[in-house]
């Protein structure tokens, strides 16, 4: 088992390979229906790139100290996608909800997440960790 900045920089890199291959599908494959669900999904492919960075933050502070706050931190930011960017992409592709509820949960879990990860960042400054 790799060391928890490894798997989350794999974690990461498979995040956002999966990510530009899921925008350049809804981006083609949705230039035919209603605006609102090409729209719908490519926020969800947003939110999922720019909390697959995140998830690099999470790796540098799992490197440098902060192990299990910025653990916790990926934890969320991976449920958020799920939850989040999967409910926008399964609205995109059918135009139904999948579960009433998720996008907002999954948008809670982005919050905690980044929350997590700041308080990870004081934690490690805290411990001495070099910049």
């Amino acid at each position: 088992m790799p060391d928890s900045s490894r798997l989350w920089i794999i974690i990461a890199g498979l995040s956002g390979a999966f990510t530009v291959g899921l925008g350049a599908y809804g981006w083609h494959t949705l230039d035919e229906g209603p605006d609102y669900l090409r729209e719908s999904f490519n926020i969800g492919v947003q939110y999922h790139m720019w909390h697959t960075l995140a998830l690099i933050g999470v790796a540098w502070l799992c490197k440098h100290g902060a192990k299990r706050l910025a653990s916790f931190a990926g934890c969320a930011f991976c449920s958020g996608i799920i939850l989040f960017s999967g409910s926008l992409y399964y609205f995109g592709l059918t135009s139904e909800l999948l579960i009433s509820g998720a996008a907002p949960l999954g948008g809670g879990c982005f919050m905690l997440g980044w929350a997590l990860l700041a308080l990870s960042a004081i934690r490690a400054k805290a411990k001495n960790v070099p910049d």
